[in-house]
């Protein structure tokens, strides 16, 4: 299929995939290979004149992979993509696209932590690039933190751990009067519910190993975006950083792809059944998931994005470490892990990696308590994710 398909399920099932090319193969091959070689030396000239669309070492570019980031550039809206190893390797790319020494970067406050460190610590150790963080819910918080040597305003929405949204459109509006790109991490929403870049977003970056990988068996990011910018990430930050992403990991992507409106779909109600159990729970003292009828953001919600994912959290009504761990003990369909994203139910609380990765005034400064859990509510029947939560919180009412 040439032609760009209006429904985004249907350019997941068929776009950018020559499949007369391979041979009429319905699921394209994986091209592992290192390199590729050239007829003769006119040939491999041209090439190098363009690196980013010629594969010549998989490291700059493999046709599995491009195959894969002109898929997820058609989906999002953008006119390239460039996928890295990982989700950090994707936002740290894009981040240092944007700044150097001695620049300033307003960020939404409650952001991914790898990213919070790398804003706050790496960046601001290494170039002496400094970050003001804003609470975000309302566009003018980022406007009043911009200085002269702003060069990046960087998005979570929803953020992480809160699930509080931006409102996108606003702050891309004062971004652009004033000449300073935007960044989205738009993991939570992916660009079946939400399209950053349509409302005015210049880079938006992704864990490709959450909702568009969805099947917990590969780790891999993505950064979406104009040609021109694609472009100077792909030759720079991409190739000398050396964050590739492998073509047998790419093929993952493509055929988690193929099912992912319908994976959303279901993930977006089963979390409406969860969230609308523990909304209310007595156990339970607020719900954070803006599907919810009762969340604060509700309009903006509505506004801006098509639906809400799986992920939520959820805080707890009580402070007592050992009511905590044995709530979570206590889950048996939900399992105690990392990441989110995947066809399975985690269940996992933020207080036992974010008081390692940030300092305790940090901790607190996010909004967050002991109490809170953050669920990732998986493809499993509703039912029993609702009963496995009721009898974990039993005790505790």
């Amino acid at each position: 299929m040439k032609k760009k398909p209006k429904n985004d399920a249907t350019l997941l099932a068929h776009y950018a995939e020559d499949r007369l090319g391979h041979h009429g193969a319905v699921v394209p091959p994986i091209y592992q290979n290192s390199l590729f070689v050239f007829e003769d030396w006119a040939a491999i000239d041209e090439a190098f004149d363009d690196r980013y669309r010629t594969a010549i070492y998989t490291r700059g570019t493999n046709p599995t992979v491009r195959m894969v980031e002109e898929k997820l550039a058609a989906l999002a809206g953008g006119e390239a993509a460039r996928l890295f190893a990982s989700g950090m390797a994707a936002i740290s790319a894009a981040i240092l696209h944007c700044v150097g020494p001695g620049d300033h970067v307003v960020a939404v406050k409650n952001v991914y932590g790898p990213t919070n460190n790398f804003l706050n610590r790496y960046l601001r150790d290494k170039m002496g690039v400094e970050t003001t963080f804003v609470p975000g819910g309302d566009a003018s918080e980022f406007e009043e933190a911009i200085r002269p040597e702003t060069r990046l305003i960087y998005l979570e929405s929803p953020s992480s751990a809160v699930f509080s949204l931006q409102d996108v459109r606003a702050v891309t509006e004062i971004a652009k009067a004033r000449g300073i790109p935007t960044i989205l991490d738009n993991s939570w929403a992916t660009p079946i519910f939400q399209k950053p870049l349509e409302m005015g977003v210049d880079l938006e970056v992704h864990s490709v190993t959450k909702y568009l990988g969805g099947h917990s068996d590969v780790v891999a990011g993505a950064v979406i975006g104009s040609l021109e910018r694609i472009r100077e990430i792909a030759v720079t930050e991409g190739e000398l950083l050396g964050g590739k992403m492998a073509p047998l990991e790419a093929w993952l992507v493509l055929r988690s792809l193929r099912t992912l409106p319908l994976r959303m779909k279901q993930h977006q109600a089963n979390a409406k059944a969860v969230a609308e159990f523990l909304d209310g729970h007595p156990a339970v003292k607020q719900v954070r998931w803006p599907g919810l009828e009762s969340h604060a953001q509700r309009a903006l919600a509505e506004r801006q994005m098509k639906g809400c994912s799986g992920l939520m959290s959820f805080e707890l009504a009580t402070t007592e470490l050992e009511r905590i761990q044995a709530f979570v003990n206590a889950l048996d369909v939900f399992e105690l892990g990392v990441s989110w994203g995947g066809h399975e139910s985690l269940v996992y609380a933020p207080a036992i990696s974010y008081l390692k990765e940030l300092p305790p005034d940090q901790f607190e400064a996010l909004g967050i308590s002991l109490g809170d859990i953050r669920i990732s509510v998986g493809l499993e029947e509703a039912e029993d994710l609702v009963e496995d939560l009721k009898q974990a919180l039993a005790p505790a009412i």
